[in-house]
């Protein structure tokens, strides 16, 4: 008799008490967050990372979100780019200079939240990145699809596949046109990196900011390859780092 009576006492007891509601997560409070400085990753297969990832690089960069293929936000890892909507196999992303540029910025604007949005493409001309071709349409759609999404720059690094290329400043410059106007954004900063090496296409990068407003360049001088083509870990740190530092000179100066 008195089992039963234990029995309904603690029956009533958890009918009276309120529901406990289970915590939200952070990484499920993130998605409905929209960062305060959101940057677009572009480019081949330097800004896609091919450097091989250390154990830290696995771990979630501070204060910085990556936007996912749901256009959902999320606590950003490498590799960055595997939510990347044209990018090669999965095994072939690692690591870019999304994260020495995020870590960076983090460490510059300490009240900021960061946020990253990449897609890039490994052996992608700039002939890939014009309007009407997949990369670039699917590259606005991702823009598109997200709410909130207002861009505080675009960080750029292709040219190993037009190193040469006599046309590449006039393409250059009609991509940062196309990007401003589709993002109705004027005066939307953009950066270009150099390839490694010397190459004219490095000409152009370096140039840049003489020719278009509102652009920077990152110098890939002392930086060093693992093949003949893709920069190194420490080298993409240093590069992100690079690109930056080019980004806060050049707001800085608004």
């Amino acid at each position: 008799m008195n089992q039963t009576r234990q029995v309904l006492y603690w029956l009533l007891l958890g009918l009276l008490l309120p529901t406990v509601v289970k915590p939200t997560c952070a990484a499920e409070q993130d998605h409905n967050q929209v960062p305060d400085l959101i940057f677009l990753l572009i480019g081949q297969s330097n800004m896609a990372g091919r450097a091989p990832l250390a154990g830290e690089d696995k771990q979630p960069l501070p204060g910085v979100m990556l936007l996912n293929d749901k256009n959902a936000w999320i606590p950003a890892t490498n590799p960055l780019n595997r939510f990347a909507s044209d990018r090669k196999t999965l095994s072939m992303q690692r690591i870019g200079p999304g994260d020495g540029f995020a870590r960076r910025l983090t460490q510059a604007l300490p009240d900021k939240q960061i946020g990253l949005i990449v897609n890039a493409r490994g052996g992608s001309s700039i002939n890939a990145w014009v309007r009407g071709m997949p990369l670039y349409d699917n590259t606005i759609k991702r823009l598109h699809a997200s709410k909130g999404i207002r861009l505080a720059g675009v960080i750029w690094h292709q040219g190993e596949s037009d190193r040469t290329d006599p046309l590449y400043q006039q393409k250059l410059t009609t991509l940062i046109q196309s990007l401003r106007s589709d993002t109705k954004s004027p005066k939307l900063p953009f950066i270009a990196g150099q390839i490694y090496a010397e190459a004219p296409v490095n000409n152009v990068f370096a140039g840049l900011p003489k020719i278009v407003p509102y652009t920077g360049f990152a110098s890939s001088k002392g930086l060093t390859v693992f093949d003949k083509v893709h920069f190194d870990r420490k080298s993409q740190q240093i590069l992100g780092t690079r690109y930056a530092e080019a980004y806060l000179r050049l707001t800085t100066q608004k």
